[in-house]
């Protein structure tokens, strides 16, 4: 395992103002924001319906961040690849949607994608066992997935301690994102644990202080690195 990237920050825009994307986006590059993410739900892997292609091409020409679809969607090896034609830069797909991992896991790449696994709360990290040497990195959602604005689940942590001692046994490079009710005063342990990026909603753009809130999630992290 060579030097740990980051810490990086993927602000969540379902959390933005939707009438005002093309400021939102300024606003996350002048801010500090490392990446875009983007929460994709088809209605099926979850109760909610969000975004889709269109938007995300929208974005793509809008801004230079890194764009991050997280795809909560059944079948995602039908629409995969369509995400990265839009303009996505990294990909998840879940665990619990895919019978076919790898196939779409070597789409993803070879469409110029970085390719990543996201697995819900129940899921344990030792699911991906087979598949980690494929992987750019790992999403751990810290809450069940379909809605912003829930409380991060604490048993979390022990997750993204467990996934970081695979990837140091295994000598692998693969990222720990964690999504789901993140904020400063968690960012301290998660980084701690192990993680290298934080999905943030609320916690930025509910803010009274956005750009503080970017600020402070990425000093807590550093901190919890040393």
């Amino acid at each position: 395992m060579g030097m740990r990237i980051g810490p990086l920050i993927a602000p969540s825009i379902l959390s933005a103002n939707f009438m005002k994307l093309s400021e939102e986006l300024d606003f996350l590059k002048s801010a500090g924001a490392d990446l875009v993410h983007v929460d994709v739900m088809d209605g099926r892997f979850t109760s909610n319906i969000t975004i889709g292609l269109p938007v995300v091409e929208a974005l793509r020409r809008e801004t230079p961040l890194t764009i991050d679809c997280h795809l909560m969607i059944m079948e995602p090896l039908k629409y995969a690849v369509d995400f990265v034609k839009a303009g996505a830069d990294w990909v998840s797909i879940h665990q619990e949607a895919d019978p076919h991992l790898h196939r779409t896991i070597a789409s993803l790449k070879n469409a110029g994608a970085k390719a990543g696994i996201a697995l819900n709360p129940s899921t344990p990290v030792e699911a991906l066992t087979d598949i980690l040497d494929d992987l750019d990195f790992v999403l751990v959602m810290s809450v069940n997935p379909g809605f912003s604005g829930q409380a991060f689940i604490a048993r979390s942590l022990d997750k993204v301690r467990r996934l970081d001692l695979l990837r140091q046994q295994r000598g692998a490079s693969f990222l720990i994102q964690v999504d789901g009710g993140i904020d400063a005063t968690n960012a301290h342990s998660l980084a701690e644990a192990g993680a290298d990026c934080l999905v943030a909603g609320n916690a930025v753009f509910k803010s009274p202080n956005p750009a503080g809130a970017v600020h402070n999630i990425k000093v807590a992290m550093a901190e919890g690195r040393k």
